[in-house]
Parts: structure tokens; sequence; C-alpha cells
């Protein structure tokens, strides 16, 4: 008895047990390839994680037939601009408070750490080879020095005082946004995003990654291509209202200095104000899952009338703008059998387009 105990406990410590055979056996081995290739391939969000996803696209976001019409422009992406290039420095920003971030950093911050390490460098090499034990013999007994001690308290001070100048104004300029020109609501999803206008009619986008051969075909980055491109106008202040439908996630463009969490039950705000046209990347910045890498953002800057354009192609309405057969129905009162004039109720705004809301709906209550 003792010695087929003996034989379990090794079988078990090398992996030889029979649930551990039984369970390889069960599972045939897949190349790591052949894995990868897979999660590449798959939709950006799996079905089982958003169900009703289905209802609202039920296109697969890889599939190359996606139409051309889902971009608002003919732009193609530039090397260098609104994505990743392999720089160690920050991206070129396009955003006032880009331009302004990216001074701070490239022409205060990185002076003085620079100047700071090289001076304490400097300093320890001095003190390292002047009083060693060779050269200083007899240790001076020194231990106090007022006008050392008054250097080094005032300096610190100044250097701090000279650094939080730019950065409070910097805060003030990012949390205190000129008036919007248009509001964009972005929800994070496991693992694709979802853009709604709502003014301009209240419309949804759902934005997926492409594939990588759907990527290249398109002449995109590969991880950073979507079907569905947020769109904004040139020179417009765009505010954004971030929320999440399940854990937290980060809405993040860096060429923008955008980066805000997107937190269940919460609505984050923050803006941006985009001086050139283009296409501009970013990703979830937030560990939120197993596919967390796949959810890429693509914000598409277009001039105000392909952006007037645009809207009007997703069923969607400029502010102030009614459709011209609304304006011709109210134009055209009705007459009833009696000769009296009724008037004819038009929606000025048209039919409102059906979306899927989740993170604002309550299915719970009783209509």
């Amino acid at each position: 008895m003792k010695a087929l105990i003996k034989i379990i406990a090794v079988a078990a410590a090398l992996g030889l047990s029979p649930a551990t055979a039984l369970a390889q056996d069960a599972l045939p081995a897949q190349p790591a390839q052949e894995l990868v290739a897979e999660s590449q391939a798959d939709p950006a969000q799996p079905e089982e994680a958003s169900p009703d996803q289905a209802e609202v696209n039920p296109e697969e976001p890889s599939d190359a037939t996606v139409a051309q019409s889902t971009y608002a422009s003919q732009v193609s992406p530039r090397v260098g601009v609104g994505q990743p290039d392999g720089r160690m420095g920050l991206q070129e920003q396009f955003t006032p408070i880009g331009e302004e971030a990216a001074w701070f950093h490239d022409v205060l911050l990185m002076p003085v750490i620079t100047v700071i390490s090289i001076f304490v460098l400097a300093l320890m090499l001095w003190v390292v080879i002047r009083y060693r034990r060779a050269a200083n013999p007899t240790p001076s007994r020194t231990t106090h020095n007022t006008l050392v001690e008054v250097i080094w308290t005032l300096v610190p001070v100044i250097i701090l005082v000279v650094i939080a100048v730019p950065s409070i104004r910097l805060l003030a300029n990012q949390y205190s946004p000129p008036e919007a020109d248009l509001t964009v609501k972005v929800v994070g999803n496991q693992w694709y995003w979802t853009y709604q206008y709502p003014d301009h009619g209240d419309f949804e986008l759902v934005s997926n990654m492409l594939s990588d051969e759907d990527a290249a075909a398109r002449g995109e980055p590969r991880l950073l291509a979507v079907d569905e491109r947020m769109v904004v106008p040139v020179g417009a202040t765009v505010k954004l209202i971030v929320t999440s439908n399940d854990v937290i996630h980060a809405f993040a463009v860096p060429a923008f200095w955008s980066k805000i969490d997107a937190v269940p039950g919460r609505l984050n705000e923050t803006w941006f104000q985009v001086k050139e046209p283009g296409i501009y990347y970013g990703q979830c910045s937030e560990l939120c899952g197993a596919r967390h890498a796949y959810m890429p953002i693509a914000v598409e800057v277009v001039p105000p009338a392909q952006f007037a354009a645009w809207v009007a192609s997703k069923g969607g309405t400029m502010p102030g703008a009614a459709p011209a057969a609304s304006a011709e129905a109210s134009a055209a009162p009705s007459t009833d059998t009696d000769g009296i004039l009724e008037p004819t109720l038009v929606n000025a705004t048209q039919a409102a387009v059906p979306v899927e809301q989740a993170a604002t709906s309550n299915p719970g209550i009783a209509e």
C-alpha cells in the first residue's frame, strides 16, 4: 500500500496523474502561431460578451467588404502623424493643449531634470575622488555649514516654483475648456467603442478593430485601424463625455494629449480641438480584459463641409437644420372633410435612429 502511494505521489509531481493524463488526451495540442492567428481574426467583441451587438452591427468588423462610405473622406493616414512611428519622444501634437504640454515637457522639464541629474552625478564623483581615504587621511569634523544649508533649501524651492507656474496653467487650460461646438458620447465596451452624436440626431457608431489583412488593404497600421471612425470637423471644440458599459476602460489619443478613464456608472468629460485634417489613432489605456489590446481608437478630422455630408450619410442632422421633406410638409397644411384647417404635426428633427444604450437604459423599470 505504501509503495502504491509513493508511485501516485511521484506521478502527480511529474504531472502524470490519471486526471492530468486524461485531460491532456482530451485537449488536442494547437500550435501557438495558430492561436495567435485565430485571436487576430476574431471580431473585436465576442458575441457572448455583448449579445445585443449583433442587432446593431451584424457584420463582422474584419470583413473586407466593409464599405468605404463608413469613412468621411478618402484621406490616407500619414506615417508619423497621429500614430506611433518608433520615436523615443512624444508624438507630434495637433491640439492647443497638446502643444502646450509638449512645450512644458521638452523645453522646461527635460532640461531641468537633465541639469539636476548631471549636477548630482558630478557632485557624487567629486566627493568620491576628493574625500577618499588615500587623498584625505585626516577627515574634517565639520558638521554644519550655514551657507550650504541655505543653498540646498532655497534652490529646490525655486526650481519647484518655476515648474509649478506653467504646470498649474496647463491644468487650468485642460479643465476649463472653451464652449463646445459639438458633443460626442464615448462608451467603452469589452472590447470595442461606441460613439454617439447627441447634437446631430443622436445616431450611434459601433467601432471595431479590423483584421491585419483588411488594415493592410486600406494602407492603415495594424491593430489601430477600425471599421467606424469617430469623425469631427477640423478646428471645432469637441467635448467628449466618456463612460463604460462593463469594466473600466480608458480613451486615449496621444496626438491630442487626451486620456481619460471610462468608468461604469460615471460620466467623465474632456475636450480637444484639432488644427489639421487627418487620421489620428489611439488605444484603450486601461487593462480591461482578454482583448484589451484589440480595441483601438481612430479619429478622422475633416473639413466642416465633409463632416456635414458624413452626418447626413449616417442619418443624422446638423444642428438647426431640418430635412427637406419635413420642410415641404410643414408648408402644406392639411384639411378635413368639414373644410376646417388642421395643423400638420412635423418631426423637425427626423425620426430617431434606433440605438442600443446599455449604459443609460433601465430595463428593470416598467414603462
